[in-house]
Parts: C-alpha cells; sequence; structure tokens
C-alpha cells in the first residue's frame, strides 16, 4: 500500500491517494473521524483558534462500504483559512519554517499561505491513511498507540502495555498521568503567553508485529522504513527506538535483554531495550520508538530573518493563529505514520 498527499494548508481541500488498499476491507468511517478528531484544531486554548470540520470526503475506492481495490481518493475541505494574514509577510522568511528552503527549491513558485504544501494542516489527510491502515493492521492482530511522554521538560509515566494507550486515546490530553498532563498544560498556556512555543516528544508502540520482520540492509531494515514515515511528519526532528539515546548511559549488561521461552513457546526478552527490534529485524517484542517534535516555528515575538524579494535583512513579526505546541494534536498522527510503516514491513 502507498499513499500520496495533496494540497495546501491555504488551499479548498487537502487530501490523499492510497493505492494498493485490498479490495473487500469494510471501512469503519467512524473509528478514522475518531483520530481526525484527536488531531484537528480549535478545541481550546492549547492549540490554534482555526477550526475545521474535518470532515473526509471519499471519491473513489470505496462502494456500498467496502474497499473496492482500485486507489481510494479523500479530500478534506479547508473552510476556516485565512489567507490575508500571511500577505504582508510573504516575502520574509519564518525562521524554523520551510519558507526559504521551498522558495530556493520552487524557485519562489510555492503556495506560501500558511506554509502550502509544509503545513501541519497536511497531517489531516495522513491521519486518514493511517486509519486505513490501522484497520487493515487490526485483521492481523497488530495495534497501534502513543502517548504524549514529555512537553518542555515534564515527563509522562513511561509506557505500559496495549490497554494504557488505548485509555489516553480518549482523552482530549493524551497521557498516562493526568497530574503530569496538566503540568505540561501549564508550561503550553504559560509559554503561549510570553508569545513562544515549546515542543516535546511522542512514545509510540505497534504491539503485534511477529519476529522477522524487515532486514539489516538500505531499504529493508525496520528502523530506517519506520524512520521514513517519522521524519515525513512535520516538526519530528529525532526518532529513538527502545532506551535511544539512553544506551549511552548504560553498559552492555544494562542495555542487553535477556531472553526466555514463554508457556506458549514463543520467545520473549526479558526487557525491551532494543525497542523490537535487532539488526534491522523485528524481534517479536513490541516495537517501540519516540519521537521527539520541535516548537511551534510560528510565534509572535519579534524575529530576525531576510526579505526574500530583496535580498536583505528583515525583521518579522507575525501575525494570524497559530499553536503554542504542536505535541498533544501529533499523537494520531504518529500512530498513523506508524501504522504505514507497519504496513510496509508486513507488505499488506
Amino acid at each position: 500500500m502507498k499513499y500520496s498527499i495533496f494540497g495546501e494548508s491555504h488551499g479548498p481541500a487537502v487530501g490523499v491517494v492510497l493505492e494498493g488498499v485490498p479490495a473487500g476491507l469494510a471501512l469503519d468511517l467512524d473509528a478514522i473521524r475518531f483520530d481526525l478528531s484527536r488531531r484537528a484544531p480549535g478545541k481550546n486554548a492549547l492549540s490554534t483558534a482555526r477550526r475545521e470540520a474535518d470532515e473526509p470526503r471519499i471519491l473513489s475506492g470505496v462502494f456500498e462500504g467496502r474497499t473496492t481495490g482500485a486507489p481510494l481518493c479523500a479530500v478534506i475541505e479547508n473552510t476556516d483559512a485565512r489567507s490575508g494574514d500571511y500577505a504582508k509577510t510573504k516575502d520574509l522568511a519564518r525562521p524554523g519554517h520551510a519558507d526559504y528552503p521551498a522558495h530556493v527549491r520552487y524557485g519562489g513558485f510555492q503556495d506560501y499561505r500558511g506554509g502550502g504544501h509544509f503545513s501541519g494542516r497536511l497531517t489531516a489527510p495522513l491521519v486518514f491513511a493511517g486509519g486505513v491502515a490501522k484497520q487493515l493492521l487490526a485483521q492481523k492482530g497488530v495495534y497501534v498507540g502513543a502517548h504524549i511522554s514529555c512537553v518542555y521538560g515534564v515527563n509522562d509515566d513511561a509506557l505500559e502495555d496495549w490497554d494504557s494507550l488505548k485509555a489516553a486515546a480518549g482523552k482530549d490530553f493524551p497521557v498516562l498521568n493526568d497530574e503530569k498532563g496538566a503540568e505540561m498544560q501549564t508550561a503550553i498556556l504559560e509559554a503561549k503567553e510570553q508569545q513562544d512555543s515549546v515542543g516535546g516528544s511522542i512514545e509510540c508502540a505497534v504491539f503485534g508485529l511477529p519476529p522477522g520482520l524487515g532486514g539489516p540492509d538500505f531499504g529493508q531494515n525496520a528502523e530506517g522504513i519506520f524512520s521514513q514515515y517519522l521524519f515525513a511528519v512535520p516538526a519530528v526532528k529525532a526518532v529513538a527506538f527502545g532506551a535511544g539515546t539512553a544506551f549511552a548511559l548504560m553498559r552492555g549488561s544494562e542495555a542487553n535483554d535477556p531472553l526466555y521461552v514463554d508457556d506458549d513457546g514463543s520467545v520473549k526478552a526479558e526487557q525491551n531495550c532494543a525497542g523490537g527490534i535487532n539488526g534491522g529485524i523485528t524481534n517479536g517484542m513490541p516495537l517501540v520508538f519516540e519521537v521527539t517534535m520541535r516548537p511551534t516555528p510560528s510565534i509572535a515575538r519579534q524575529q530576525f530573518t531576510v526579505d526574500m524579494a530583496k535580498q536583505e535583512n528583515a525583521v518579522l513579526e507575525l501575525q494570524g493563529r497559530h499553536d503554542p505546541c504542536v505535541v498533544h494534536r501529533a499523537v494520531p498522527v504518529i500512530e498513523a505514520a506508524a501504522a504505514l510503516a507497519a504496513c510496509e514491513l508486513l507488505r499488506l
């Protein structure tokens, strides 16, 4: 299954084309709508005030509630864009954004409004694609879940099991420890009050993947496949599997995962520092990783930049509606990317 996302933040709509979806899948649109609602903006002071219904409209690939095997195309209309907020600063590259490299790459013809094709708005069709992938994975007994693991230095509890992630998915602020979640929200609102933003991280796990998927080489490596999907999500700047950077603080006796034969005859590990992957191949344990997301680049503070039209230094004072933190809205997005990566590993 392959996907292609199209549209711009302030265009008529954003959408996705999924190719290779098997025929006969009874598509649960309510489940996809639920994930889209988790990502949607405009719910509270923690997010941008932009309000979008994010109701997917399927143009092809589904008939009488089931996939046909033809390319599945869905669009999500943009109904609350305010393009005028960007007209005065269209030549000023926003620090931290893709404005300058996009200007160079596309010769100045890119859509600058709201970040165009580089906007987090494009994660809505990604969530739709991931929703289809989740339903294919469920048929194989594979499930994906995630939670906010950190916001601006405030850490959530460590991942426990699938049930804890299912519970987190039903929360407006998807954490395992609600007290820590309240501290995170305070940090977000303090940054917003100071016309600033904060970053954070998301821990995600894929349960039910069998051992033996992937390979040690380029193009087959399980960590490499997941990383390609994850780094395609706007604002993701780091990906770590298992213990991640904590490996630098360990000895081999601490980092190794002792193995044993379970009662059902399967091989299990007593701990999961490897994050479910050894040598680029799944080992049967939950595939666990953490992504780090940068603070939202669009802030109201005065910033130094360049005028791309005049090729001279400039000062930017940004207007418009922006997220003081994107981490809580990105949880279903990371789940979607992970689900699509898992489908590739399973060759679904």
